[in-house]
């Protein structure tokens, strides 16, 4: 199974209990709604969800395009005469070279384009596609410890890797927050990774998961976000 099915397969599998999970998804998209300007009229989102970033979107909108890889989740995505639905890898150059020649007033993101396998083709097309932009990534440190035990790297980049990315096609501000979200019982937050979709298709052996029960001594989860306000370079 390639990345991205792994990727895909983890959000389709997760989709009908993803909304009870992800807590920290919710803040995310929460501070990314807070962080756009002006009110824009015509937004394009990357990695929509099931319409976390739209339902908190208070003002009257023209036209919003939402692309999400996985079926599942674009189903559950609000629909409206106004809102384009399309299920499609943002990753995938057939789906860059369709917005190419697109304008939007802002482009927003969040908990999704850590996923990217090529972050620098998506970066390098938006550019040049809206004035404004808008976005939230966690990054490695997201289950730090988790990985440091198991000895797995973890799948998304570092934060400077990220700042590193945008900095080379854009004009950013970054800011980055550190999340724990405590748990009552160890089985509860094994649960949680397991449910949330934020682990997207990591599978640990036998030999690892006991190794990880046995020293896992915290009662939290590690969570970090890098929210980043951009616009293209002049």
């Amino acid at each position: 199974m390639t990345k991205y099915s792994q990727i895909k397969h983890s959000f389709d599998q997760k989709a009908s209990t993803y909304d009870d999970f992800n807590i920290i998804q919710k803040i995310a998209s929460k501070a990314v709604v807070h962080d756009i300007v002006d009110k824009p009229k015509n937004i394009l989102e990357l990695g929509s969800g099931s319409g976390q970033i739209y339902s908190q979107i208070p003002w009257n909108l023209e036209y919003y395009k939402a692309v999400d890889m996985s079926k599942v989740m674009c189903y559950k995505h609000p629909k409206a005469d106004n809102i384009d639905v399309v299920c499609a890898n943002f990753d995938s150059y057939k789906f860059l070279e369709t917005i190419i020649d697109e304008r939007y007033d802002c482009v927003v993101s969040s908990s999704a384009l850590q996923w990217s396998q090529n972050l620098d083709n998506i970066l390098k097309t938006i550019k040049n596609i809206s004035p404004r932009f808008v976005i939230a990534m966690f990054t490695a440190n997201t289950f730090k410890t988790i990985f440091d035990i198991t000895g797995n790297i973890s799948p998304i980049l570092t934060k400077n890797s990220i700042k590193q990315k945008f900095e080379k096609y854009l004009k950013c501000e970054f800011e980055t927050h550190d999340y724990k979200l405590k748990f009552k019982q160890k089985k509860d937050l094994f649960g949680f990774i397991k449910n949330s979709g934020v682990s997207a298709g990591v599978r640990l052996s036998y030999k690892q998961a006991k190794n990880l029960w046995q020293k896992y001594d915290k009662d939290y989860l590690e969570f970090e976000v890098i929210y980043i306000k951009a616009e293209p370079k002049l």
